[in-house]
């Protein structure tokens, strides 16, 4: 096992959303396109989205819905972002989603501190985006949240340190977060090239070994059953 994948495994205790949400009252869903059910959907749209996630959450007497981890979705064909004919198409999910109410507050994973953030503007996008660089054992990595609130970065700071379970940021609405229904993008990067505010969430199948080997499944972390 490489030692991020270790240390990743030895840390306990830790929420990336509202605290106070047991991870009992979570509940795995399927985005993929071998969930047949999600075929016959209207899903396409923000508005849809969101009614959708709402009623699987009620249906499961659930709080947040999580999933996506290296999960092949049809859901970015609408964004031109991951489908420019020029390259392969890009719907390898490389993340952790955790589907729940805009303005729902944001935690930071574990001890570190604010690498970069940035407004990814645009359908099919993170929207608001904060990176939290970490080093524990001396292994350096970051930690990734999209789809925030544009308040989340109004008045933040490069550098500015920040403690395991605190508030960081909240959720955003389709408005600002993508056109998505409200959720969190959690992902776990282990070389962060010269970006700032941004990284890939979603590859292709061409691509998929390095991100897979750079982007180490979250749950390593949060440990949801």
């Amino acid at each position: 096992m490489k030692l991020l994948e270790t240390i990743l495994h030895e840390i306990e205790d830790v929420k990336v959303i509202d605290a106070s949400i047991d991870y009992k009252q979570y509940v795995h869903l399927d985005l993929s396109n071998k969930n047949e059910s999600l075929r016959d959907l209207k899903i396409d749209n923000a508005t849809d989205f969101e009614n959708f996630i709402e009623d699987y959450l009620q249906q499961n007497n659930a709080k947040v819905a999580f999933g996506g981890y290296y999960e092949i979705r049809n859901l970015y064909k609408r964004s031109t972002i991951f489908n420019d004919y020029s390259t392969d198409e890009r719907n390898i999910h490389i993340g952790l989603d955790l589907w729940i109410k805009a303005g729902t507050s944001v935690l930071a994973a574990i001890d570190g501190f604010i690498h970069s953030y940035n407004n990814n503007f645009g359908v099919g996008d993170y929207g608001p985006t904060i990176i939290l660089q970490h080093q524990i054992k001396d292994q350096i990595f970051y930690t990734l949240y999209g789809h925030l609130s544009l308040e989340s970065i109004s008045s933040i700071a490069v550098g500015k340190k920040v403690k395991k379970g605190e508030q960081i940021a909240t959720l955003g609405d389709a408005k600002v977060n993508g056109d998505y229904a409200p959720h969190l993008h959690f992902q776990i990067i282990s070389e962060m090239p010269t970006i700032f505010g941004d990284y890939p969430g979603v590859c292709s199948k061409k691509d998929q070994e390095f991100y897979l080997q750079n982007c180490p499944d979250p749950n390593m972390l949060l440990k949801i059953k």
